[in-house]
């Protein structure tokens, strides 16, 4: 009797130590890093050209953990990026062409970068489009109407974004009231630079704005150089720095762009330019264990498949199954789902079917 209660004392001691071994370890842990990278408009068929088209396997191979999301918003089962956008960025579902407010009232939304930048967080944001495009202003902004981007660059000016590197430079410095935010960016601790994307010895200080020209980049079928895996890399060399962790989001802009003009080409050269983006994201978190890496898209645009060369109508035998001819079924966004791509601390929880407004509270709930 006695020895039996011995034991039983022993093992709860032992669950005790264990419980409290474990939850230093937790305390102990780094941060939580989260990069999430969308390809806006890259639907299934896209993100598979890069396996047609490169040269060499694509890094979305080095992912495990992949599931599907539901992109439709409040008022149409076909969305924008304002309202996709929206929906990673604070959680809830909004009305087409809204940036971070509610679609009853139009009141704002809290989104991921002010939940964070209170807790310690550094943030950053990189696009070849402008920064008061859809995507990026949904992380920072809070507005009635995408179209409003000259009020949406004010919102930068004043948010709590510590990096970002884009186009959209008009904005900012040419404007229809005549206003000059580049200062004001200076004033808010931004370290700017103008029409270039050169690396520096960053501050954890400091913040970091770089602008380009255009409203967009060149294509890359135009000639555009590394911007978005350099820009990336750049970032995340800064926003590392931090012990406190960091959120970065990445979008390859484009290949939405080239879905919408039903440019094959233009496409898959943007696909495998955002491809090697997530390059540079898998390489860091490789280096950097308590990163997650996520890799999605706003929506699918173009209805972009990857079929066999087309033949007669009625004759199946006259198309060629050796040659891939791309096609397009419209100018605008479908509902097709959209995958979603997950690596490093937790990725299994990514797993599955859903709402895209789920992926903010996934992440949310793993850094709170």
């Amino acid at each position: 009797m006695k020895a039996s209660r011995y034991l039983f004392i022993t093992a709860i001691l032992m669950l005790f130590f264990l419980a409290k071994a474990e939850a230093t370890q937790n305390e102990n842990k780094p941060p939580l890093n989260v990069i999430l990278l969308i390809g806006d408009g890259m639907g299934l068929s896209q993100l598979s050209s890069a396996y047609y088209y490169g040269d060499q396997e694509p890094s979305f191979s080095k992912f495990n953990h992949i599931g599907l999301i539901n992109t439709s918003c409040t008022n149409t089962k076909i969305t924008d990026s304002a309202a996709g956008a929206t929906a990673f960025a604070t959680g809830q579902r909004t009305y087409k062409g809204a940036i971070g407010v509610s679609p009853i009232d139009t009141s704002a939304i809290t989104n991921i970068v002010e939940i964070l930048s209170p807790l310690g967080y550094k943030t950053g944001l990189v696009a070849t489009y402008s920064v008061t495009h859809a995507t990026p202003a949904a992380f920072y902004a809070h507005i009635d109407s995408r179209d409003k981007q000259e009020e949406i660059a004010e919102q930068l000016v004043t948010s709590d974004v510590d990096f970002f590197a884009s186009s959209g430079l008009p904005y900012f410095n040419d404007r229809k009231d005549g206003k000059n935010l580049i200062p004001l960016l200076e004033a808010n601790g931004f370290e700017m630079e103008i029409q270039t994307l050169i690396a520096k010895q960053y501050k954890p200080s400091k913040k970091y704005g770089y602008l380009m020209p255009p409203e967009s980049m060149p294509k890359k079928v135009e000639g555009r150089d590394n911007f978005l895996p350099d820009a990336t890399k750049m970032a995340l060399d800064y926003l590392s720095q931090n012990k406190h962790g960091f959120f970065l989001m990445v979008e390859g802009s484009q290949i939405d762009a080239a879905g919408h003009k039903n440019k094959s080409q233009m496409l898959i050269q943007e696909v495998l330019d955002f491809e090697k983006a997530v390059g540079e994201a898998l390489e860091f978190a490789k280096k950097n264990k308590n990163t997650l890496v996520i890799v999605t898209a706003d929506h699918e645009t173009g209805g972009f498949t990857l079929g066999a060369k087309n033949g007669t109508k009625d004759d199946y035998d006259s198309h060629d199954y050796s040659i891939i001819e791309p096609s397009f079924a419209t100018y605008g966004h479908s509902a097709t789902l959209v995958p979603v791509f997950t690596s490093g601390p937790h990725a299994e929880q990514f797993q599955g079917i859903y709402n895209n407004n789920e992926l903010f509270h996934k992440i949310i709930s793993l850094i709170k």
